[in-house]
C-alpha cells in the first residue's frame, strides 16, 4: 500500500506540544514489515520541523513521538497518514502538554 504524503501547513503560530504514544496491535513481524514506510513518514515530519523525537518503547510494545502542531485535531489528522495507522498496526494516544522548563538546545523548537 503506498504511503500517503504528510500535508502540513507552514509554521506560522505558536505550536502546541504533544506526546504521541503508539501501542502495537499486531505482531512485531508486521511492525517490522511497515517500519521503512513508517520512518519515511517520520522523516517528513522532521523535515517540516513538526517532530522532535521518536523511538520504540522498551520493551518494544509501541513507540513514543514528541510532536508539535496548531491543534490536537491537526496533529491527530497528520498521523492518519502514518503507515502504522493506515494498516491498523498501532493505536495512538495524543497528550498535549505545556513545557514550562526545557534545555536551551530545544528552545528554538519549543518556542
Amino acid at each position: 500500500m503506498p504511503t500517503r504524503r504528510l500535508k502540513i501547513p507552514p509554521l506560522t503560530r505558536i505550536m502546541k506540544i504533544f506526546i504521541v504514544e503508539l501501542t502495537y496491535l499486531v505482531p512485531l513481524e508486521t511492525i517490522d514489515s511497515l517500519l521503512a514506510e513508517h520512518r519515511r513518514f517520520l522523516e517528513a515530519g522532521y523535515a517540516s520541523r513538526r517532530l522532535l523525537l521518536s523511538g520504540p518503547r522498551n520493551p518494544r510494545t509501541g513507540g513514543v513521538i514528541v510532536a508539535r502542531g496548531e491543534s490536537s485535531d491537526e496533529i491527530e489528522h497528520a498521523f492518519t497518514a502514518d503507515p502504522f495507522w493506515v494498516n491498523k498496526a498501532a493505536a495512538y494516544r495524543f497528550t498535549e502538554f505545556t513545557p514550562t522548563k526545557f534545555a536551551p538546545c530545544v528552545a528554538d523548537w519549543v518556542t
